[in-house]
């Protein structure tokens, strides 16, 4: 039976089922009642059987596989000009780590009978819902800005979603698909799909996104057009990402490195990496928690205000637009990556445009091939071994995020 939900805050239950609600009556974001991991000590990596991908941890996660690619395990590789290791998180099915969230998002949606998914994103989120949903033999609509990449929009288009694109920030984007979910928005079931290229439907701007229809005393149901797998809000998604964790501590031998450097929109990656790493001390599989160092774009860095955080700039900067895969001003779970911050003794920073453009540059020609958005966290670690926050001689990971044919 798949899992229900329950809200941490006020400790409400929900019933899993294809109605149920995206988050708490009380504005809280929901959680998984079960929270599984296997028992005894783990087999050794040389021993794993990793032909599942990211399943292969199966016994971690409160959902069963029902739509897959056999993603994960994607490279840890030494980069000693650097001295780190990258996590090659570019290295998915549609090019970046939101598969991980997709694969059990979907998977939920399977078992639940869902019969329609909405997402918003800035474009590799809403690429991986479609693209999985099209595994899944589901119709999705996937709300985005009107700005969003044409690499990214294609990517949508091409798996069959339907793309919603919406005028205004980011904010917006959320406040019209919550439109949808909650029956307030326009009908497009009737709407024909966008051909590459093609002018794409417009869904109106501008409202709350906090503003959810109540009913009464119940929590906001989805009676409108479809399930929401929230990269933000859906709890199936941070089961995904959570598997990050596990990756990290398999393939060196389930040992823990001494902190990871990690980039923070709404905080998809940072959070699962926190549960995955949490939930490996419950199990005994590590007594210690890496400190997880957070690292948003200026101008669009909440937490970094939140935890005292300095920003990395130069001249007057006050917002740069280079890295729009973080360009998120309120967090779904801010609160949460908060805590999680402060649980392992870490900090955020907020870093500007002209860090990044030497970090990305950098990586392009060692190799690496990514995004805008992935090179603010190499771009930030510098500036954390310059502060001592990181030494010298510790260990520390990094994720690369997001493939740089996402650009083109």
């Amino acid at each position: 039976m798949p899992s229900d939900l329950t809200c941490p805050a006020c400790d409400a239950v929900y019933d899993a089922g294809p109605d149920e609600p995206w988050r708490c009556a009380c504005g809280h974001a929901l959680e998984f009642v079960e929270r599984p991991y296997p028992e005894g000590e783990p087999l050794p990596f040389s021993r794993l059987d990793t032909s599942r991908g990211l399943w292969t941890f199966f016994e971690f996660l409160p959902i069963e596989e029902h739509v897959t690619f056999h993603e994960g395990f994607t490279p840890l590789v030494e980069a000693p000009s650097w001295d780190v290791e990258f996590k090659l998180e570019y290295v998915f099915p549609t090019g970046s780590f939101k598969d991980r969230g997709a694969t059990t998002t979907l998977s939920r949606a399977a078992e639940l009978g869902v019969e329609k998914v909405i997402e918003d994103s800035s474009g590799n989120a809403g690429a991986s819902i479609a693209t999985y949903a099209a595994r899944a033999g589901l119709p999705a609509d996937i709300y985005v800005p009107d700005t969003v990449k044409q690499s990214k929009l294609m990517a949508i288009q091409r798996a069959g979603a339907r793309p919603v694109r919406v005028e205004g920030s980011r904010e917006d984007v959320t406040a019209a698909c919550l439109k949808a979910v909650e029956g307030d928005g326009r009908n497009h079931d009737a709407a024909e799909p966008v051909d590459a290229g093609a002018p794409i439907e417009e869904a109106e701007s501008g409202s709350d996104a906090n503003e959810t229809r109540r009913r009464g005393d119940d929590a906001p149901y989805q009676r409108g057009e479809g399930w929401y797998a929230s990269h933000a809000w859906n709890p199936a998604f941070y089961a995904g990402t959570m598997t990050f964790a596990f990756e990290v501590a398999a393939q060196r031998d389930w040992s823990v490195p001494d902190a990871l450097v990690l980039p923070i929109g709404h905080g998809t990656l940072f959070l699962g990496a926190y549960r995955g790493f949490e939930l490996m001390v419950e199990a005994g599989i590590t007594d210690r928690l890496p400190r997880l160092l957070g690292v948003q774009s200026v101008g669009y860095d909440p937490i970094v205000e939140a935890v005292g955080g300095e920003r990395v700039v130069e001249d007057d900067e006050v917002r740069t637009e280079i890295a729009d895969g973080i360009q998120i001003s309120e967090p779904a779970r801010g609160s949460q990556i908060v805590d999680a911050i402060e649980a392992t003794d870490a900090t955020a920073v907020a870093v500007g445009e002209g860090p990044v453009e030497t970090a990305l540059d950098r990586l392009h020609r060692e190799g690496f091939y990514v995004e805008p958005t992935c090179a603010v966290a190499p771009a930030a670690l510098a500036h954390f071994r310059e502060r001592g926050l990181v030494e010298d001689d510790e260990d520390v990971v990094v994720p690369l995020t997001g493939s740089g044919l996402k650009t083109l």
